[in-house]
């Protein structure tokens, strides 16, 4: 038998589902939410839900079904492991097996920067799918956004970006206003009861690039950390927007072990912008140019060399086929 197929029977199910409540009770960053969550899997687990033996993956599946029933939060899930998962009480990140596996994960996936490049035109180019950490990928940001420091307009694609880590986006954000600080977001924490500031850099290596046109392609499947970026911009006029309303996921949290071979993802903060007072938690961030993903990136570059043209002032005399 594969090990995915590996089965779960009622007994431990039951244990599981108490171990998710208890949890849930004590780092959800909503108490209230959490009780009524804890509620419902009672419920499901009285209706029989969980009475037959089920394999690993569908339990992880039906348990982040009925996680998100009460509030819709798409960062409350349970994922299933094959192999056994570090015996580790609290957050996973405090494990360094753990931690290890996921920066080398991070290094192979080139810290979730996947592409930087210079369309004609002069227009710079970056694929963001992932805001690593600043102290894992703060390198590779930096050199991708020197690489597009002489460009005459940017565009950013997170039309694939699933989340990623604060200080990154506020890294790479600092390049795009001047060196006057400018406060970005803050991160509600319900277990300490603190709240955390996130900032532009005063100092960054390479240019500032406050003046240069931005251009932010957002799809429904950008969710998390590439939903604060865009938001962050767009509430300071930063950037456009272009493209589809995305995934609406504002809770940051962190993995913890449920089972030996289950891990639980809990919101355990919440974000808040510091123009708005709010988060796009369930609506998502909505664009500035509404238009099908597929079609952004055209929306996106025509208004770049349209800005690029602009800037330029009187054509000089001879084709402009070299820019």
């Amino acid at each position: 038998m594969d090990a995915s197929q590996t089965i779960i029977d009622a007994a431990t199910q039951a244990e599981i589902i108490q171990r998710l409540a208890e949890k849930l009770r004590a780092h959800y960053v909503y108490p209230d939410v959490a009780e009524q969550i804890g509620a419902r899997l009672q419920q499901h687990l009285a209706d029989g839900d969980y009475a037959d033996p089920v394999d690993g993956e569908f339990l992880a599946f039906s348990l982040t079904q009925h996680l998100q029933e009460v509030n819709g939060d798409e960062h409350l899930w349970v994922r299933w492991h094959p192999e056994p998962l570090p015996e580790q009480e609290g957050l996973l990140r405090d494990n360094e097996e753990w931690m290890a596996q996921r920066r080398l994960r991070a290094r192979l996936n080139s810290h979730g920067l996947h592409r930087v490049e210079r369309l004609p035109g002069n227009v710079g180019y970056l694929d963001i799918r992932f805001f690593e950490r600043p102290a894992w990928g703060g390198d590779t940001a930096v050199a991708a956004m020197q690489f597009l420091a002489h460009a005459h307009a940017l565009i950013f694609d997170l039309r694939k970006c699933t989340g990623g880590y604060p200080g990154m986006v506020a890294l790479i954000s600092s390049y795009l206003f001047d060196d006057e600080p400018v406060h970005l977001n803050s991160l509600y924490w319900r277990d300490d009861d603190f709240t955390q500031q996130y900032w532009t850099l005063p100092y960054i290596p390479g240019k500032h690039l406050a003046d240069m046109p931005a251009y932010v392609l957002i799809s429904d499947v950008t969710f998390s950390g590439g939903e604060e970026f865009a938001y962050n911009l767009q509430t300071r006029k930063r950037a456009t927007l272009v493209g589809e309303t995305t995934g609406g996921g504002a809770h940051p949290g962190g993995s913890q072990r449920l089972h030996p071979h289950f891990e639980v993802f809990i919101p355990i903060g919440r974000t808040i912008n510091p123009v708005t007072g709010s988060n796009w938690e369930g609506s998502g961030v909505s664009p500035d140019i509404p238009v099908a993903a597929e079609q952004a990136l055209n929306v996106a570059y025509r208004l770049a060399l349209e800005s690029v043209i602009a800037s330029l002032g009187e054509p000089p005399p001879g084709p402009l086929s070299a820019l």
